[in-house]
């Protein structure tokens, strides 16, 4: 892969609960800090409604290139993620992707706390559920340039669910682990390779073979 090729975009989208806090997100941008400063780096706090929040992203991403754009997601931020990188035509990673949020959110109504600051407090209301279910299931056109990376230990989200919406795309399945997917650092060559991000003359980062984990699969 030539320069030309590499990816100059990157969009990093939080779970629900979440933020820019989260490890997997701090971890990413410290790798994006020390091997490709060069990079448009973004990675925002979204706000509880999933109306809100896309549009927040999509004025953020305004003028962004299709052909070298890319997004990373996890949980509720892969389901906004999957929608985005339809729409952009960029390369995009999922991880543990929420699939019907609607429904697996339904049970938290109310106050909530996020998980990296409880003392910020936000309310998800039934106007909330509403606009997940009239955005409704984002479709996937563009299979080939979107990587799953699910974790069978996930104790939020149906691993088989999982799969079977990503069904066509690259797959990482990764036996064990959790939602948050603690082993994140294990799947993060593997993430880079396929975003694009690395340079040709920077330096090797391979992929380690875990128990547990497949390579990606066509």
């Amino acid at each position: 892969m030539d320069d030309g090729d590499l990816t100059t975009h990157l969009i990093y989208l939080h779970g629900f609960r979440s933020s820019p806090a989260s490890a997997k997100a701090r971890r990413l941008a410290a790798w994006v800090a020390a091997e490709r400063p060069d990079l448009h780096w973004l990675c925002p706090q979204l706000p509880p409604s999933p109306r809100a929040a896309l549009d927040l992203v999509r004025a953020a991403t305004a003028g962004w290139p299709g052909a070298t754009g890319a997004v990373v997601g996890s949980s509720l931020g892969g389901w906004y993620a999957t929608r985005l990188a339809q729409e952009r035509g960029w390369r995009c990673a999922v991880i543990n992707p929420a699939v019907e949020p609607a429904r697996d959110l339904a049970a938290a109504l109310g106050e909530q706390g996020c998980w990296h600051d409880p003392s910020s407090r936000f309310e998800f209301t039934r106007a909330h559920l509403d606009e997940l279910r009239a955005l409704g299931r984002p479709a996937v056109t563009h299979p080939a340039r979107l990587l799953a990376v699910i974790a069978q230990g996930d104790e939020l989200l149906d691993w088989r669910e999982m799969t079977e919406r990503y069904a066509g795309c690259k797959l990482r399945l990764v036996a064990g682990s959790d939602h948050g997917l603690s082993d994140f650092d294990d799947h993060l060559p593997a993430l880079i390779d396929f975003l694009a991000l690395r340079r040709q003359s920077g330096p090797c980062m391979h992929s380690s073979t875990t128990p547990g984990s497949s390579t990606p699969a066509a």
